[in-house]
C-alpha cells in the first residue's frame, strides 16, 4: 500500500510542477483594480457569461489581520464553451470556470490570466478545439474591454 501511495505522488508530481511554467498573459491599465473589475464583469455579462464568483482577496486578508495590495479574482464561465471542453476531458473542472486576476503591484494595476493552450496542457483536449479558441479570444476582449 506504501508503495502504491509513493508511485502515486511521484505521478503527481509533474502535473503539480505544471502551473509554475504557464504563460500568464499581464494586461497594464489606467484604472483602479476595483473599477477594473467592474468593467470587466460588466464586459462578461454583457457577453452572454456568467459570473460565477467575485473574490477580493484583500478584503479576505484583512479579516485575518493581514496585508495585502488590492487584489480581485473573477470566476466566469459561457456553458457553451466550457461543456464541450468538460466532455473532453473531465479533468477540465480544475481549470474551468475561467479566472482573471485584477491586482496592484508597484502602484500598476494589472490584470492576469492563464493562457487557453497551457491551461489545457496535459489534458485530452486538441490544441486545434475550436472551442479553446473562442475562449482564448473571450480572455483577450474581455480583458481588453477591463483595461480601457
Amino acid at each position: 500500500m506504501i508503495r502504491t501511495t509513493l508511485a502515486a505522488a511521484a505521478l503527481a508530481l509533474p502535473a503539480l510542477a505544471a502551473p509554475a511554467s504557464a504563460e500568464v498573459i499581464t494586461k497594464t491599465t489606467d484604472r483602479t483594480v476595483y473599477d477594473a473589475m467592474n468593467a470587466l464583469e460588466t464586459a462578461v455579462t454583457d457577453a452572454g457569461a456568467t459570473v460565477f464568483a467575485r473574490v477580493d482577496h484583500a478584503t479576505g486578508a484583512a479579516s485575518v489581520d493581514m496585508e495585502l495590495m488590492p487584489m480581485e479574482l473573477l470566476i466566469f464561465g459561457n456553458p457553451q464553451l466550457g461543456t464541450p471542453a468538460l466532455q473532453a476531458d473531465g479533468l477540465a473542472g480544475l481549470v474551468l470556470p475561467l479566472k482573471v486576476l485584477v491586482y496592484e503591484k508597484d502602484g500598476q494595476t494589472l490584470i492576469a490570466y492563464e493562457a487557453v493552450p497551457d491551461m489545457f496542457d496535459g489534458l485530452n483536449i486538441p490544441a486545434d478545439a475550436e472551442y479553446a479558441a473562442k475562449m482564448a479570444g473571450a480572455l483577450d476582449m474581455l480583458t481588453e474591454k477591463a483595461a480601457n
